[in-house]
């Protein structure tokens, strides 16, 4: 089986390109941000990591997490990020190849922002990198998400571009 990387910086069309790959072409998506939201409810591992870091507040009664507490810790300093990342990438990895195992096609796909920090780059066989205007990125961020142009901007200097890409799709 051929796995597939979708990848691309904010507002860059990576999700577009995902839905025309499984429209188009039958080819599975692992779409990994609503993945990685639902493990941020249902794995135990995320849940405890989360509550030692962040502290039992991070997640009601009903185990429904505190997206608003996670963000301000998240956002507090690099560090806190890091840590985040490090207990939440794993598993969102585990998952992928887990689901990926479970496809009866020759070839799955992943659409993710995160490559390299996630380490998914090293569990694909080929990169797509999808790509557009800087203008066109922000423009697009702002609406979809009703956020200002400095906090898509804030969000995009936290990404790191994928330096390397095997197919690069310009989506204007």
């Amino acid at each position: 089986m051929i796995k597939l990387a979708i990848t691309g910086g904010i507002g860059s069309g990576k999700s577009y390109v995902a839905r025309q790959m499984s429209q188009l072409l039958g080819i599975p998506v692992y779409d990994s941000d609503s993945n990685a939201k639902r493990l941020n409810e249902e794995s135990p591992r995320i849940h405890q990591g989360l509550t030692d870091m962040v502290g039992c507040d991070v997640y009601d009664a009903d185990g429904h997490l505190n997206k608003s507490m996670l963000a301000s810790f998240i956002f507090a300093n690099e560090e806190n990020a890091r840590k985040v990342n490090a207990l939440v990438h794993p598993i969102v990895m585990e998952d992928f190849l887990c689901w990926a195992s479970r496809q009866t096609t020759p070839v799955v796909a992943i659409e993710t922002a995160l490559l390299a920090e996630s380490g998914i780059d090293k569990v694909v066989d080929k990169v797509i990198r999808v790509d557009a205007p800087l203008e066109t990125r922000i423009l697009r961020a702002m609406q979809r998400d009703g956020a200002t142009r400095e906090q898509i901007l804030a969000r995009m200097a936290r990404q790191t571009e994928y330096p390397c890409p095997h197919i690069i799709i310009n989506n204007v």
